[in-house]
């Protein structure tokens, strides 16, 4: 195998290994020789790949918004439904998932967001980096909605598009927090009410 191929996947590989673990236990939860003997990956083998356990944060969160923005823009650009559709489809595929798993299910973001922004700068940097890119693609749907209908509060698409980022993170947390999906749901509800176009 070539050598530069099997370093990529052994890179993935700890990466994938490391999300995981991060989304049980949190990242300063994380013990690294812990991490590395589930991955199978001696542990000299690690400063390979990351300088640090922080590099390593910082590259799971790279990763892990990559990943995910990925995921957005493909629910906002189904076709066949309006740019307000696609925005609330988006919004209800997380609420139903919560009812289904009873959790938050594979949010790095999520988990992470309070937790490492007063530890690690660079790994802050790589959350709002994250946040940035996600409300970007808001905007850009929101954008195309406001062809079709006025936007309330007569806030530029941007202003909204981090409207509903910020109450949805909110809502997020605490629903991870109750185990309910109660504030999720108060929050779709009220993103409906702000697209509603009334």
């Amino acid at each position: 195998m070539n050598k530069t191929v099997q370093r990529n996947e052994t890179r993935e590989h700890l990466l994938a290994t490391g999300e995981q673990v991060c989304l049980q236990r949190g990242f300063t939860g994380m013990g690294l020789s812990e991490m590395l003997a589930l991955a199978e990956v001696p542990k000299g083998s690690f400063y390979h790949y990351f300088r640090s356990k922080e590099a390593f944060g910082v590259a799971l969160l790279e990763r892990y918004f990559s990943h995910y923005l990925e995921q957005i823009e493909q629910q906002l650009n189904q076709p066949g439904l309006s740019a307000r559709a696609r925005l609330l489809n988006h919004f209800r595929y997380g609420e139903t998932l919560f009812i289904e798993q009873g959790h938050i299910v594979g949010c790095l973001g999520v988990k992470l967001s309070a937790e490492v922004c007063d530890l690690s700068e660079p790994m802050r940097d790589a959350l709002q980096h994250g946040a940035s890119a996600m409300i970007a693609a808001y905007a850009h749907c929101l954008t195309e909605m406001a062809a079709e209908q006025d936007l309330p509060f007569g806030q530029t698409p941007q202003q909204l598009a981090q409207r509903c980022y910020l109450l949805w993170l909110g809502a997020s947390l605490q629903s991870k927090i109750s185990r309910e999906p109660g504030p999720i749901s108060l929050a779709l509800e009220t993103i409906e009410q702000w697209l509603s176009g009334h």
